[in-house]
């Protein structure tokens, strides 16, 4: 079995504001580094060897593992499979106001429909697509291992439903938090969750990401 631990970014400003951040490069804010900071002190104390770290190509997942990779001394390998779902004309605008702001895009947003496009950005089948066939990718590629991996909000909802058997359009109980540990294992195609939604590592709120 190949063990992935898919860690979701420390915050942004974004997180904070409930804006939708896509493919922008929005940095860390403070808690977010803390968060970081808080989430490779606990990762170092881990008695299980990781053999590789990965990271979305967007800086608030590189950001969140420099951390991680100073203290395993494992160098950041940046895989632009596992960055968050381009929301085109959607990005940077107040998820509070996007029915207004941009009603098309947002009614494609929300509906889940997989072959629905968003202006400008992924249709959410395009980004399962892309999100399933770099997991299987990574799994292959280090078979048998454990691993590391700094993603994003949607990304984790793509791999709990694909390994939980659910449709994009079903109900998901379980939340995306910054910050967190979310323990993957695939076994050749078949994906099982470990645990999810880890945070014991935090002394502070962490933020779960709003799907759709």
């Amino acid at each position: 079995m190949t063990e992935i631990w898919f860690i979701r970014h420390g915050e942004t400003s974004w997180n904070r504001e409930g804006r939708l951040q896509g493919w922008q490069d929005i940095e860390l804010n403070p808690s977010g580094r803390e968060q970081a900071a808080q989430l490779a002190a606990r990762i170092a104390t881990v008695e299980q060897t990781f053999d590789a770290l990965y990271s979305s190509d967007l800086q608030r997942a590189y950001a969140t593992a420099e951390p991680i990779s100073a203290g395993l001394g494992l160098r950041i390998r940046t895989e632009p499979g596992i960055r968050e779902r381009g929301f085109g004309v959607l990005e940077g605008l107040d998820l509070g106001r996007i029915d207004e702001l941009a009603p098309e895009a947002a009614a494609a947003r929300k509906s889940r429909d997989p072959h629905r496009p968003i202006e400008g950005g992924e249709s959410l089948g395009q980004f399962q697509a892309r999100v399933i066939a770099t997991v299987n990718d990574l799994a292959q590629r280090h078979a048998n291992e454990r691993i590391l991996a700094v993603t994003h909000g949607g990304v984790l909802d793509i791999i709990w439903r694909h390994a939980s058997s659910v449709a994009l359009d079903g109900p998901r109980p379980v939340p995306l938090l910054n910050a967190s540990i979310n323990r993957i294992g695939i076994e050749g195609r078949q994906w099982h969750v470990l645990e999810w939604a880890d945070i014991a590592h935090l002394d502070m709120e962490s933020t779960s990401d709003i799907v759709p």
